[in-house]
């Protein structure tokens, strides 16, 4: 499927490989689906939601009461995320897996493990079972929206305090101090992100988390969020779907999963050294240009876009595309044109 795909981009009338990594990604797909006909007309946003006991230490801005309020607002498509995945074609698919009081609306997927973690600073933030449980609800999710029809899928989260889990399980698991992989979350005062740390290094501390089982880290210093997405990225593997990884949050979830298997395209640039110690350890994965800057869940609906418009090329099926044949032309508009032509 994979030689197949890169045949076809090989016969469409442009410069061989000007679009880049983009052609990687198309083709990588093809390889995860197994077929050489790449269809992400459907597609969504896939936003674990849940609470983390660990707000306690005075880790965040804002009162853990926002994740539900947020939650609900995902449902009647009253937030950011949701603009922008109309404009990207995609669906927002808000999942309860752990929010601290129970939740309305008719698109929220009521999926709760327990209503929030503990405090990480004092013990584990939840049992191992109820990590296992979030993965594998992940995973079945992946399985029902396969036989909805979605075929791309990109990862999202609202949890208030989880830039604080993840930086813990990604400290753990690169071997990183917690104050090189921990950053202001949502505007986090000096002070603040001096309480974050502080909290980080206590939870790491007080756990003993094993750096070579990533479920032992999770559920020692992790949170269902993040769980959650971990399984998304697994049920992907296992259902032959692409799933996006863009952000910290969902680069954190990546972690977790993959010293399993994973179908993964990398949509952030590796900049800092934690991100490139990230990319090493997640194998080969695709890095797109263009979303350094863009954070959170919005950057996914962005790449999808891209993919989108990349799949139809490649599929020769945008509106003016060219396939080239034999001998280097093909045919436009009703007018033959040959490879290196101005506009191909």
């Amino acid at each position: 499927a994979m030689a197949e795909a890169k045949r076809r981009w090989d016969a469409v009338a442009h410069p061989l490989n000007s679009l880049g990594m983009l052609e990687t990604d198309v083709i990588r797909i093809a390889g995860m689906t197994g077929s050489p006909y790449i269809d992400i007309s459907k597609r969504a946003v896939v936003v674990m939601c849940a609470d983390n006991g660990v707000v306690e230490e005075g880790v965040t801005q804002t009162g853990q009461e926002v994740t539900a309020l947020v939650t609900e607002n995902m449902s009647t498509g009253d937030t950011s995320v949701c603009r922008m995945s109309h404009v990207a074609g995609a669906d927002v698919i808000p999942v309860d897996i752990g929010v601290a009081r129970p939740v309305k609306g008719g698109k929220i997927r009521q999926k709760n493990i327990r209503r929030g973690t503990a405090n990480m600073t004092q013990g584990p933030a939840m049992t191992r079972e109820e990590a296992e449980r979030a993965i594998l609800t992940g995973v079945e999710l992946v399985g029902e929206l396969k036989k909805q029809g979605y075929r791309l899928l990109a990862p999202g989260e609202m949890g208030i305090g989880n830039t604080t889990t993840s930086s813990a399980v990604v400290s753990v698991l690169l071997r990183q101090e917690p104050a090189d992989v921990t950053g202001r979350g949502a505007g986090l005062s000096t002070e603040g992100l001096r309480l974050k740390i502080r909290a980080i290094e206590t939870a790491i501390a007080v756990n003993r988390p094993d750096p070579a089982d990533g479920l032992d880290v999770l559920h020692k210093v992790g949170g269902l969020d993040i769980a959650g997405l971990a399984g998304v990225f697994l049920g992907g593997a296992y259902h032959h779907i692409p799933v996006l990884v863009d952000g910290f949050i969902s680069s954190a979830a990546a972690l977790v999963a993959a010293s399993l298997v994973y179908h993964l395209v990398v949509v952030r640039r590796a900049g800092k050294a934690y991100q490139r110690a990230f990319v090493h350890a997640c194998g080969q994965c695709t890095l797109a240009r263009r979303l350094q800057d863009a954070r959170h869940t919005e950057a996914p609906t962005l790449e999808e876009g891209e993919l989108r418009r990349a799949r139809l090329v490649a599929a020769n099926d945008a509106k003016g595309s060219v396939l080239v044949r034999e001998g280097g032309s093909g045919t436009y508009h009703g007018r033959r044109v040959r490879l290196g032509d101005a506009g191909f």
